[in-house]
């Protein structure tokens, strides 16, 4: 398990209050925009809807699913890479970490059976080495292949709450060790992962229980949340995969981020948020400009589609 602690409060950057208010205008049009009649309707008709997330709730948490969510692609593929160019590995293994990101990126989708695949590749990989020089590299690797990778919105949404004085916890299949560096890089409180055993310092070869996927993801929160003293229906979670429609439902602030087909009907369904910041980074590989495109991510997806309807 991963040391989790507090982080002192600092200002939320540029770029994060610029997606809060592109969101926030965006939210704010559709609830004041109103259908053809009712013009004449009594303002008190509307409510507002209570703040969020609530400022000063320490019974309050927001969960994070990493892959695709806060960063594009695989957190284990971009650290693989590394690994290989440190001599971890051959060709051979890295182009099997290269075609498990590449059904990743095409289907938008989390395999069982290549994640398992994964899995395995990488606990070969580590067996025999001390957990503290993985650590050192990671932090390496993660300004190499990481740091750019970064979705600006979900970053945005994890400082709002950290802003409000909450913690905030990325939860993934990934090595605890690679996650609990991404977040202490983007300043989170803490980071629940995948733990391989280790004795003395050195990695087995083996995982203590299974792969921190799918229901796992859930038990985990709770666990949490229990032993933090964390009101789950207080708290939100936020991932683009239906695999983690456990770890969304027992929270009482469910998101889907950059939502794969089956995730996005339940969210429909069960009236869930949703925020898809693919499309304004597509936008903005078409030909917007270079600020026209900064502006497109900072706002998301809606601000996209306008700046290119504009262009027409």
């Amino acid at each position: 398990m991963a040391s989790l602690g507090w982080l002192p409060h600092r200002k939320r950057s540029a770029t994060a209050r610029s997606v809060l208010a592109g969101e926030a205008a965006a939210e704010a049009a559709r609830k004041t925009s109103l259908a053809p009649g009712v013009a004449e309707a009594a303002p008190e008709a509307a409510k507002a809807e209570p703040e969020f997330p609530v400022v000063g709730d320490v019974r309050a948490a927001a969960f994070f699913d990493l892959d695709n969510t806060v960063m594009q692609g695989a957190a284990l593929f971009h650290f693989g890479r590394g690994l290989y160019k440190r001599e971890f590995f051959s060709k051979r293994e890295l182009a099997r970490f290269a075609w498990q990101q590449t059904w990743f990126r095409l289907a938008g989708v989390e395999d069982p059976a290549h994640m398992e695949d994964a899995r395995d590749s990488a606990l070969s990989i580590v067996r025999g080495h001390h957990v503290s020089e993985l650590m050192d590299m990671g932090e390496e690797i993660y300004d190499e292949y990481m740091a750019d990778r970064i979705w600006p919105g979900t970053r945005a949404l994890a400082q709002a709450h950290l802003d409000a004085g909450q913690k905030v916890w990325l939860v993934t299949a990934a090595p605890v060790e690679a996650a609990t560096i991404i977040a202490r890089r983007l300043g989170l409180t803490g980071a629940l992962g995948t733990v391989a055993e280790s004795v003395d310092g050195v990695y087995t070869g083996r995982l203590v229980g299974e792969p921190l996927h799918g229901p796992a993801k859930a038990e985990a929160v709770r666990a949490l949340a229990l032993a933090e003293y964390l009101d789950l229906t207080r708290c939100a979670a936020y991932s683009d995969s239906h695999n983690d429609i456990p770890m969304l439902s027992i929270v009482g602030y469910p998101y889907a981020i950059n939502p794969d087909t089956k995730l996005k009907r339940h969210a429909r369904e069960h009236d869930w948020r949703l925020r898809d910041y693919r499309t304004a980074r597509k936008a903005a590989k078409v030909g917007i400009p270079a600020a026209a495109g900064v502006g497109a991510l900072a706002g998301g997806a809606a601000a996209a589609a306008a700046l290119h309807r504009r262009r027409r």
